[in-house]
């Protein structure tokens, strides 16, 4: 059974230049079509659009049925991991340049939105990788992630040894710039440009994937997404972890990163025949060549 949206909540990258008039737009389309609108607010503070409601994102998770994201998959990211655990969809409207999971362009948001918002539209989970990093014994940070964890050395550092254990079994050392353990999400994004496969998401696995390693062996391998996966920081420099964009850096010899599948996930809205594979097509333009 269909279910209209009451109350919709408009997130927007406000650095980008022109962003306010697109999302006056939404909003005036969304009110005529008899919903309550509200602004991230952030997105209210720096566009200084104070026309909707201001709403915290534990207010919008509280308060509102449907979230419309403008902008890059930078801005889904940052949100979609503050909304997780309120089941709230998302609709990603894009303006970067790319947009795997912003999959809606700026020119069609209109014929888009309007039958999502009236219960019209395809639906997705998305899954998430939660964790930590512990130092002595004692957890000293804790991330969630969309697309990807990634240890790597400073920026004026030499490679760093790693070494990987998968449900409690050493598996192996590695010496490399760094490695990326990524979602079926993030498959797209860093470990894409690394030389990893991509990964359907439909698929209940990971991706890791070494950066440019000393050892020519160490190749990306696809990993069941059940059990736990720990990189323990052996040598280097200036390493740094980061879930996501959240990012702790000088991590210590011995210090560990720790990530399991969290029981969190993200939903997904698409227009009506919306399909996975034509926008890796689109995107990476994979029509070229065809007549």
């Amino acid at each position: 059974m269909t279910v209209r949206f009451r109350h919709a909540a408009l997130i927007g990258k406000y650095q980008a230049q022109g962003i306010r008039p697109m999302l006056e737009r939404i909003a005036e389309f969304l009110s005529r079509r008899g919903l309550e609108v509200s602004v991230d607010r952030d997105t209210a503070f720096n566009t200084g659009w104070n026309d909707y409601g201001a709403l915290t994102p534990e207010q919008i998770g509280a308060a509102c049925d449907l979230a419309v994201v403008v902008g890059g998959d930078g801005t889904m990211l940052g949100i979609a991991r503050e909304l997780a655990a309120y089941n709230l969809p998302l609709v990603g409207i894009n303006q970067g340049r790319l947009g795997f999971i912003t999959d809606v362009r700026a020119t069609d948001w209109e014929e888009a939105l309007g039958p999502i918002v009236e219960g019209d539209y395809e639906e997705e989970r998305r899954s998430m990788i939660e964790g930590g990093i512990w130092r002595d014994g004692e957890q000293i940070f804790q991330g969630l992630a969309l697309n990807d964890v990634v240890v790597g050395r400073g920026a004026f550092a030499s490679m760093v040894e790693l070494r990987v254990d998968i449900g409690g079994e050493f598996v192996a050392n590695m010496r490399a710039d760094g490695l990326i353990l990524a979602s079926p999400t993030g498959s797209t994004a860093y470990a894409l440009s690394a030389g990893g496969p991509i990964i359907h998401p439909a698929i209940g696995g990971w991706l890791l994937v070494p950066i440019a390693s000393h050892t020519l062996s160490n190749r990306p391998i696809v990993l069941p997404d059940s059990q736990e996966v720990e990189i323990t920081i052996v040598n280097g420099r200036d390493t740094s972890a980061s879930f996501d964009t959240q990012r702790l850096a000088s991590l210590l010899h011995g210090d560990q990163v720790r990530v399991r599948r969290s029981a969190q996930s993200v939903r997904f809205l698409h227009p009506r025949g919306w399909s996975y594979y034509a926008t890796l097509r689109r995107k990476l333009r994979w029509y070229e060549g065809v007549v």
